[in-house]
């Protein structure tokens, strides 16, 4: 199979021709349609993933189609649309019975702790525990999409903070799960200000429906967005991992607001200097998030079907394996407005 293998930090993929994956006994092995280009994949190629041990073949978001099941597989044959969460989680330990399968103790992570889907194929453990079918028609790339930025906003806002109807929601970055995050809260009724440094990001968000706007880099962000929603965001949900947008989420809230750090800290920001006297005097309710568990696809699913929820704004670029490391470094500056996706594995 061809597949695009990262060697060494920040050098270019190689595009080169690897085994075809074995297919794990409770898994299967995909004939990938789509896989998206993601700033998490951006950390790998970096080296600031320490869970990441090269060479390793990148990509966490795709979709495919069953090439073969294992022996244990149960639910799922060859011929099967499917898509899986970037967290392959057991299924069976306490915390996956709970529901709560993104922090499984052994799970499994595919273009991080396991080959990804930068490649033809991709073998997927723990099929049963994992995969969902794809609804008829849809669009393998917007499929692909869905697999980390949109379903990880989707989680934030519903599983984790609780959006509601009628609430401002203040997102800080506007690359693809901000902009998931604003199409998904307005299918909720929620209003949404947008916060980046890049004009044309924010035009392009102004163009799909952002309620506000708010450049950072004139004037005092944080004073913006109380000015806009009239005291403060409900809810803040951060997308970049950065300390100066999380600090800003944090102050950006009302009294009893939440925050929501969806954005991967790594890096000089692992360790962050927040303002906690804004968390103690605002009584403000922090939430960790990461990912989607599996079962929570359906709803996802189900108000994309329902025409309420349309992510296919988020498509911006379809591209070639080959292309893949010119959109990796895109990450290092100011990206353009949407997100990349691998269509073209020929190449």
């Amino acid at each position: 199979m061809k597949a695009a293998l990262l060697t060494q930090t920040r050098a270019p993929l190689q595009m080169t021709d690897l085994p075809d994956p074995e297919c794990p006994p409770d898994g299967v092995v995909l004939d990938v349609l789509a896989c998206g280009v993601c700033r998490s994949d951006w950390h790998v190629w970096v080296g600031s993933d320490p869970d990441v041990s090269l060479p390793q073949i990148p990509g966490h978001e795709y979709c495919g189609v069953v090439r073969e099941a294992g022996r244990d597989v149960t639910r799922w044959q060859v011929g099967d649309r499917v898509i899986a969460p970037f967290i392959l989680a057991c299924g069976a330990c306490p915390d996956c019975r709970a529901g709560h399968q993104t922090v499984c103790a052994t799970q499994i992570v595919p273009g991080f702790t396991a080959p990804g889907a930068f490649a033809e194929q991709i073998a997927v453990a723990r099929a049963d525990a994992n995969l969902t079918r794809l609804p008829d028609g849809m669009d393998p790339a917007l499929a692909a999409a869905l697999g980390c930025r949109a379903t990880t906003a989707w989680h934030a806002l519903t599983g984790r903070a609780a959006l509601q109807a009628g609430e401002w929601l203040a997102v800080w970055g506007t690359g693809g799960i901000g902009l998931s995050a604003m199409l998904i809260a307005q299918a909720l009724g929620a209003r949404v200000v947008m916060i980046d440094i890049v004009d044309e990001k924010l035009d392009h968000a102004k163009s799909l429906g952002a309620d506000a706007v708010v450049n950072a880099a004139k004037g005092d962000p944080v004073a913006q967005v109380h000015e806009i929603t009239k005291g403060g965001a409900d809810l803040a949900l951060e997308a970049l991992g950065v300390t100066e947008t999380t600090a800003n989420a944090l102050k950006s809230l009302r009294k009893l607001g939440r925050m929501v750090q969806v954005g991967m800290p790594a890096g000089a920001h692992v360790n962050m200097t927040l303002p906690w006297d804004t968390v103690y005097s605002g009584q403000l309710a922090v939430y960790g998030t990461r990912g989607m568990p599996a079962w929570r696809y359906p709803s996802l699913l189900s108000l994309i079907e329902s025409g309420r929820l349309d992510l296919s704004p988020l498509i911006a670029r379809r591209v070639a394996l080959s292309e893949a490391t010119a959109e990796l470094s895109l990450f290092d500056g100011a990206a353009p407005p949407g997100v990349a996706v691998i269509t073209d594995f020929t190449r």
